[in-house]
Parts: C-alpha cells; sequence; structure tokens
C-alpha cells in the first residue's frame, strides 16, 4: 500500500501544479537552426525591458517566469549566428510560446568572447559531468579515419579504456557493470564493438553525451559509479539527406529526412533517420593489414542498424520512436566470441501551454545475449533483457528548477558458467525495481545547490535503499568556481569475468542472487544482497582566459557492499556468491584551450582501485596509476578546410596475476585405467597466492590525422581523412599466452585512408 501511494502522489501531483494560477508571465521557447532544422543550444536569451535571460539547454529549450505583464525584446545570440530580436506582448497570467529560426552568420567571428556554456557552468552545479558534442568527437584523430564517441570517451578524465581489442570502460574505479549506459533512454548492456575503436553510437546522429563520472543527483539511478547518457536528434524536416563512408575499417551510411515537412515559419512535422554500418577490417586486413598478427589477420565483424521517426509539434511538445540491431563476432584461435544486442521503445515531451511544468517520459526495451567458447571447451552463456519505464516532470521557477518523477525496470538474466574448478554456476532469474526522485536546483545569488533524493526499491528481493544526494557551486568570481557533491548509490545488476582469460571479451549479467551470499570477512551470510556505493566529489573551474579553462576534481567512491562470483567455489553446495568491499580515489585535471585556429585538450589522472574479497586486498585489473591525453587540432588553409590532428596516450601498466609454477593435468577419462605414467596430460597452471601482484608494461600510442574538405555544392560536400594510428609502432601488450608462453601484442601501426560524401 505504501508504494501505491507514493506512486499516486507523484503521478496526481502535476495536476495541481497545472491548475495552478499565477499573475506573472512566462516566455519559453525553441531555438532551431533555419538551415538544418536542428536545435542551436546552449544559445543566450535575454528579455530587454525586465533584465533577466536565460540559456538555452542542449535541446534548445528556454524558460524564463515571473515577468510583469507589459512588452518585451527577445534577444537571442550564438556564436557563429546573427542576432535575433523579436518584440513580444505579454498579459498577466499569460505563457508565450516562440519558435526561433537564427541563420549562421556570414562572417565567422574569430574568437569567442562569450560562450552560452559558460553562462551555463556558472548556473548549472555540473560537478563530474562531461557534455560531449559531434564537434568534439569529431576534432579527435580518429582511427581508420572515421570519428567515434568510443575514441573520444578514451581521453575525458577519470575514464580508463583496457585497449584496442575487445576493450572495456572503467570509470574512477567502477566496471563496466557499474556503468549506466543509455542510448535515447534505453539502457545499452555492452556499448563497444569488439575492435575497441568503435561504438554502437553513431557519430552523426548523435546530439549531444552526458558522462557523469561520479556524484550525479537523484535523476539517475541503478548503477553505483557513473553514467553515459547518450541522445540522438531528429531526422531533417525540411530535405532528404545523409551520407556514405568508407574506410579499411568499417562502412556506414545515414539517410534523412521529412516525411512531413517543417513550414517556413515552424509548426508540426514529422521526420525519419536510418543509419547501417559493418565492419570491413576481417575482409581487408589480407589486403591492407596482412602483418597484423603475424598474418593471421585481425578477426573482428559487426554490423549495426538503428532507426528513428520524430513527431514535433508547433509548441515545442514532441515524440520519438525508435530501435536498434547490433551484431558482433570474433574468431581467435583460442576463443570464439560473439554478441547480439536489440531494442526499441518511445519518449515523449509534452509542454502545457498553461502551465511551467514540461512532462518528458520514456518506455523502452533492450536485450544483449553473449557467448564464448574457449580452447578449454567451457562454454560460457549470458542473456539479459528487460524493458524500462519512466515518467517526470520539470517545473521552471524563477531562480529555480524542480524535476521529480517515477521509474519502473524490469529484467531478465539467463547464465550459465563454469569456472576454473570445473564447477558449474547457474541463474535464471526475473527482477522488478521502482523508484521515485527529487532534485531541486536553487540559485542564491553567487550559490547554485542541487539536493536530491531517490527511493530504489527492488521488489524481487524485497530490499529497498534511501539515496540522498547532494551538489553544491559556489562562484567566487565570473572566472573561477567552486563545487562538490555526493550521495548513495545502489543497484541490483552484477557482472563476472574471469581475470585469468587469455582473451577476456565475455561478461557474464546476473540479477542479485536469491540465497545470502557469503561475507569471508566474518563467515556469515550478509542479509545485503544489492551493491551500494557513496561519492564524495570536490573541485573548482577557473578560466584562466576566455579560451582556455582548468578543472580539477578529487573524489572518493566508497564500494560499501560488492557482490561477486565466488572464485572458490569447490562443491555444488558452496554459496555462489561473496561479498567484497572496496574504494576509489584519485585526481583529475583537465585544461581546455579553444582559438580561432587551434584546439588543444590535456587530461590526467591520478587514480588508486582496491578491492578485498574477504582473503586479501587487491588492485583489480583496470587499476591504472597514471593515465595521461593530450589532443590537439589545428585548421590549415586560408578557407580553414584542412585539418590536422594529434592525440597521445600514456597509461601505467594493469595488474595481473602471475604464474607460480606449471604442472600435468590428468582428466582421467578412462577412470582408473588412466595411464598418467607415460601418458600426456594437459598443461595446467599454477597462480600466484597473491591476486593481481605483478603490473604490465607502461602503455603509451600516438595518432595523427590530416582532413580536407572539398565544398561540392550549398548541401554536398566531400571529406577525406588520412590517418595513422599507433604512428611509432609501440609495441603494447594486449595478453601474454601462459601457456605457450607467448606475448601477444596490440594493434601495431595503422596507416588509413576514408572518404565520407554528404548531400
Amino acid at each position: 500500500m505504501k508504494h501505491i501511494l507514493i506512486f499516486l502522489s507523484f503521478t496526481l501531483f502535476p495536476c495541481f501544479v497545472f491548475a495552478q494560477k499565477t499573475e506573472k508571465a512566462t516566455v519559453r521557447g525553441n531555438i532551431v537552426d533555419k538551415e538544418t532544422t536542428q536545435p542551436a543550444g546552449f544559445a543566450t536569451i535575454q528579455i530587454r525591458g525586465a533584465d533577466k535571460g536565460a540559456i538555452a539547454d542542449v535541446n534548445g529549450f528556454f524558460s524564463i517566469g515571473n515577468l510583469d505583464p507589459g512588452t518585451y525584446t527577445v534577444v537571442v545570440s550564438l556564436t557563429g549566428y546573427e542576432d535575433f530580436a523579436q518584440e513580444v506582448v505579454l498579459e498577466k497570467g499569460e505563457i508565450e510560446f516562440m519558435n526561433i529560426f537564427i541563420n549562421e552568420s556570414g562572417n565567422k567571428l574569430e574568437e569567442v568572447t562569450i560562450s552560452g556554456k559558460k553562462e551555463q557552468a556558472r548556473a548549472d552545479v555540473q560537478v563530474s559531468k562531461l557534455t560531449v558534442t559531434p564537434k568534439q568527437i569529431r576534432s579527435l584523430p580518429s582511427a581508420g579515419g572515421q570519428s567515434d564517441i568510443a575514441q573520444y570517451l578514451t581521453v575525458l578524465p577519470g575514464v580508463i579504456f583496457t585497449g584496442d581489442q575487445g576493450g572495456q570502460l572503467y570509470i574512477r574505479g567502477g566496471s563496466p557493470v557499474q556503468n549506466r549506459i543509455l542510448l535515447d533512454g534505453m539502457t545499452i548492456y555492452n556499448p563497444f564493438h569488439s575492435i575497441g575503436f568503435f561504438s554502437v553510437f553513431e557519430t552523426e546522429l548523435i546530439r549531444n553525451v552526458d558522462v557523469l563520472t561520479g556524484g550525479f543527483n537523484a535523476d539517475y539511478g541503478g548503477r553505483i559509479s557513473a553514467v553515459v547518457d547518450v541522445n540522438t536528434r531528429e531526422g531533417n524536416r525540411k530535405r532528404i539527406s545523409g551520407l556514405v563512408s568508407a574506410s579499411p575499417f568499417q562502412a556506414k551510411a545515414m539517410i534523412e529526412g521529412p516525411i512531413i515537412p517543417l513550414k517556413e515559419d515552424g509548426g508540426s512535422s514529422v521526420s525519419f533517420v536510418l543509419t547501417a554500418k559493418k565492419a570491413l577490417i576481417d575482409q581487408t586486413d589480407e589486403i591492407v593489414y596482412d602483418y597484423v598478427n603475424d598474418g593471421a589477420g585481425i578477426p573482428f565483424n559487426y554490423q549495426d542498424f538503428y532507426g528513428k521517426i520524430s513527431l514535433l509539434a508547433g509548441n515545442g511538445s514532441k515524440v520519438n520512436l525508435f530501435g536498434f540491431s547490433y551484431d558482433d563476432g570474433v574468431n581467435f584461435d583460442i576463443a570464439d566470441f560473439s554478441w547480439k544486442s536489440s531494442g526499441g521503445g518511445m519518449d515523449f515531451t509534452l509542454v502545457p501551454s498553461n502551465s511551467n511544468t514540461i512532462v518528458n517520459g520514456v518506455f523502452t526495451f533492450s536485450g544483449y545475449d553473449s557467448k564464448i567458447q574457449d580452447a578449454e571447451d567451457k562454454p560460457r552463456e549470458s542473456g539479459i533483457s528487460g524493458y524500462f519505464g519512466g515518467l517526470n516532470f520539470t517545473n521552471f521557477g524563477r531562480n529555480s528548477e524542480l524535476k521529480y518523477g517515477l521509474e519502473l525496470t524490469g529484467f531478465r538474466t539467463d547464465f550459465q558458467f563454469v569456472n576454473f574448478n570445473d564447477v558449474t554456476l547457474e541463474q535464471f532469474e526475473y527482477t522488478t525495481e521502482i523508484a521515485v526522485f527529487l532534485r531541486w536546483k536553487y540559485k542564491f545569488g553567487n550559490l547554485v545547490i542541487e539536493p536530491g533524493y531517490r527511493l530504489q526499491y527492488y521488489q524481487s528481493l524485497p530490499q529497498a535503499w534511501h539515496e540522498p544526494r547532494l551538489g553544491l557551486k559556489y562562484n567566487i568570481s565570473n572566472r573561477l568556481r567552486f563545487k562538490a557533491a555526493g550521495g548513495l548509490y545502489s543497484q541490483n545488476l552484477i557482472s563476472t569475468t574471469n581475470e585469468r582469460d587469455v582473451v577476456n571479451l565475455f561478461v557474464g549479467f546476473l540479477s542479485a542472487p536469491d540465497e545470502r551470499p557469503l561475507d569471508p570477512s566474518t563467515g556469515e551470510r550478509s542479509d545485503l544482497r544489492i551493491q551500494t556505493a557513496w561519492h564524495a566529489v570536490g573541485g573548482f573551474e577557473y578560466d584562466l582566459l576566455p579560451n582556455l579553462d582548468v578543472n580539477i576534481e578529487s573524489y572518493y567512491k566508497g564500494f560499501t557492499n560488492l557482490l561477486a562470483l565466488n572464485r572458490f567455489k569447490e562443491e555444488t553446495q558452496d554459496p555462489n556468491f561473496i561479498v567484497e568491499t572496496g574504494d576509489a580515489y584519485g585526481l583529475d585535471i583537465s585544461m581546455k584551450y579553444e582559438a580561432k585556429r587551434m584546439y588543444v585538450w590535456f587530461a590526467y589522472s591520478l587514480g588508486y582501485v582496491n578491492r578485498n574479497d574477504g582473503f586479501q586486498e587487491y588492485p583489480p585489473v583496470f587499476d591504472r596509476r597514471h593515465n595521461l591525453n593530450v589532443v590537439t587540432t589545428y585548421l590549415l588553409g586560408k578557407n580553414r578546410n584542412w585539418e590536422l590532428g594529434a592525440r597521445w596516450n600514456f597509461g601505467s601498466g594493469f595488474p595481473f596475476t602471475q604464474t607460480q609454477g606449471f604442472f600435468t593435468s590428468y582428466t582421467f577419462d578412462e577412470g582408473i585405467g588412466t595411464d598418467f605414467y607415460s601418458g600426456n596430460g594437459d598443461l595446467g597452471l599454477i597462480y600466484s597466492d597473491t591476486r593481481n601482484g605483478g603490473r604490465l608494461p607502461y602503455y603509451h600510442r600516438l595518432d595523427i590525422s590530416l582532413k580536407r574538405e572539398f565544398k561540392l555544392s550549398k548541401h554536398q560536400k566531400l571529406e577525406v581523412v588520412a590517418s595513422c594510428t599507433n604512428v611509432y609502432d609501440r609495441e603494447n601488450i594486449f595478453f601474454f599466452d601462459r601457456v605457450n608462453y607467448e606475448r601477444v601484442n596490440q594493434l601495431p601501426i595503422m596507416p588509413s585512408l576514408s572518404a565520407t560524401y554528404q548531400f
């Protein structure tokens, strides 16, 4: 009954909000690029005559309330666009909605002196939050000549990527399953392809990516480490357009256009967009890269499809329908791996004509199935599928923003795993979660405060977790800002990997167990069957110059309850799960310099990660102490149609468990008649008792690219990119084959040439 009352209160409360009457007026609207019909995010809006203003969000939406009735001029400015001005007459209690179309400026500004993003940085807390745009993704020297968010995420502070082949993403001490990856609200369980240069996300379709590396507020939940929230744009609402692109790594295509075109003066429209890409590397490697892996080739194959239909109303309300299908396969001599992911759903935004409250909803489903067959003939299989539904409300005040909502999550796990003791572990579970949250932001002069609260109820267990959150920012001046954030976090989902795998591509997904896990430190069974953590983050932002920013953050994540498969299980009656604890702490430093021709990005992370399994404290395999990225691009030529880019990455070695010895292993297939005196058994390994006591060599790699753009007509252009990955052919270790005593390296020097035609 208690949970029904919570549901009703959150559902019915907006009805009272909509019914509220006020003497004040409100101006709100959407700012759109007139040519592309895409939202123009982060524009500055001023209300002349009222001395009030706002910054549009990434979707181009703004809302300015508490205006007295009267006549005002709405002025919109954004670097690279002509200023827009329009007079509005506001009546008492009126909410005026504006569709504002802005034109690109004929004269490009030499330098950015006033940035909407900097204004937003002063108004929002933004602790441990990095917003990535397609422009930033394309500025990075791209492997294979094609930009991808997978390559950009690896240069962000606090983010660790484990390699070019079968890489995984670790964010500030959290494992991949502790990161919530979203695509238009859909959960993506594995966002990267087997070759780590590329993700399942299409760069040209991305509107923005929010990377929250810690301390995130109550509107995100279900994970205890980080969030990567990818949002795609709508299709072109005026004309048919698209692109085709090819490189030795992959080919891709996109087409978009209107089903019901947008009129010049605004109004409703219906548009679509379709994208597809397919790996070519497994076919071109014999011709272009026959020297890789001693001629064995590059055994990666994948194909992706994504589609979206968007219905936009003239008042800013919209509905999106979308779906995807992703496939991967890897065929090594020692292991075969494959996975498939698919899903779909819808989201909507409702902009009522008589209220300052905006309603958003999302309903999605997605699934992921993976399998690995290794040389030891021990198959491992994992399947997970589930749904997510969310409804939230955002109310805009003069100096405040209130967001609250309800979420429902359900998923099924199907898992089979054989450990190194030849004991099979299985799970087939259904689980349901219900969450309600509230986040309130208020600006008191130079102080921005953002408290939040989330109640996460795991109905299948049943267990509830109260998660208070808090974010703060204080503007010392227009150039210096201090910030802090923290809170409690929980999740039900668990993953398992075998740290001793020669090629670690398989990740199994499990829900919280029915059984009470064993706490090895006490020898007792624990009542807590979810994973929990707390975060504390503090730092400052400083604008050294109008085009030079510095951001420094320190963080601590306390992983107070982690569940893991019992790697010591020897008998069927032994517990399947044990409790671990751990922590992660460190310092992230980033600097960004933007000038009329040059862009420079510097990011350094110092991090420490520890786990305790009750028997010993050890560093997990992703504990990289030092990680440094330097990225630079420079525009050449009179018209700036040449772009030279470079990226250098340096990282200290990952931990691994050392080999202590070898022995002859007999399977005794012939029972007591097995000839173990003269027979040839398999080679068995004896691992060191010290878990992850060794360190791999340091990693470093230089990538460069040269891009040339040819403008063929108003809507057509050709982009040619010559790139080279691992320029000085650094031999970075991929894995070590302990049985054959052979080292296998990451990908060597790989030049590439790509072409992209846009129309």
